[in-house]
């Protein structure tokens, strides 16, 4: 209750409120913002990008072990008082701005409480420069790690799952509780560790068809493959059946079963 009671005394001191706009849940755990800089294995060579620091509940521990630390922060408000916090400590740069905006050049790592409205499209971020980011811990929304880190045949195993798992390692390392924010949200969290690679973990063979197959394959859910890449193989002047034959997958199989090196072969198939 006690770190509540200070996020809330913090954002009266600076005249602001949580903006629905921006998504803004504060954590307000110092365990969980240990356990989180601790999971990130930093060292005094380490170079981190907070993405959305808030009031600063990473920040403190980031700014004690990382050897620079970037936060990037797009309230103007809280950005402000960031600055003036970290104005003496020539490691830490505040940025203020939209990181789905910014040009991010240098190679870190990121930790960060992602807010919800956002998770999903800063992720594809980083996957599409994961060249410069080759290692992401961040808490999302239960749900949404839970797609990350599933595999073939759950109920969670979808587009998010493949896309991300074709080019990253994904671990849910730990749960949060709603109750660990202000204002507290409707959902649980969890923190994943994912480690990306520059190079696809199975042949797809060229990327962006790769994308358009698996997107295909989920976008009539629960259909056989044979329907629900029709419209594409038709697209691409294929002949469905003889697609499936090159992948040695039965037309008949529907997205949910289909491992990352299925789909592969599939969008190989396709090629």
């Amino acid at each position: 209750m006690g770190a509540r009671r200070e996020a809330r005394e913090a954002l009266a001191a600076v005249g602001l409120r949580p903006r629905k706009r921006w998504g803004q849940h504060f954590l307000c755990d110092p365990s969980v913002a240990r356990r989180i800089v601790d999971t990130a294995e930093l060292g005094p060579g380490s170079v981190v990008l907070e993405i959305g620091p808030g009031l600063g509940a990473l920040t403190e521990t980031l700014a004690a072990r990382a050897g620079r630390l970037y936060l990037v922060e797009i309230d103007p408000g809280l950005a402000t008082r960031l600055a003036e916090l970290h104005a003496n400590n020539p490691r830490v740069r505040v940025v203020e701005g939209d990181v789905l905006a910014l040009p991010l050049a240098e190679m870190v790592t990121v930790v960060a409480n992602l807010p919800y409205n956002v998770a999903t499209p800063v992720l594809f971020r980083l996957l599409d420069l994961r060249a410069r980011f080759p290692r992401a811990v961040v808490m999302l929304q239960r749900e949404v790690a839970a797609r990350l880190a599933a595999r073939a045949g759950s109920a969670e195993y979808g587009v998010t799952s493949v896309l991300v798992q074709a080019f990253a390692e994904v671990r849910v390392a730990f749960g949060v509780s709603r109750r660990s924010f202000l204002p507290r949200p409707d959902v649980d969290s969890a923190v994943v560790d994912i480690r990306w690679s520059v190079r696809p973990r199975a042949e797809v063979g060229d990327v962006e068809l790769f994308r358009d197959v698996v997107r295909a394959a989920f976008g009539q859910r629960r259909k056989m493959l044979r329907n629900a890449l029709a419209a594409l193989a038709a697209r691409r002047g294929l002949a469905a059946e003889a697609v499936f034959a090159r992948a040695a997958i039965a037309p008949t199989a529907r997205a949910e079963t289909l491992d990352l090196g299925a789909f592969a072969r599939l969008a190989r198939a396709f090629a």
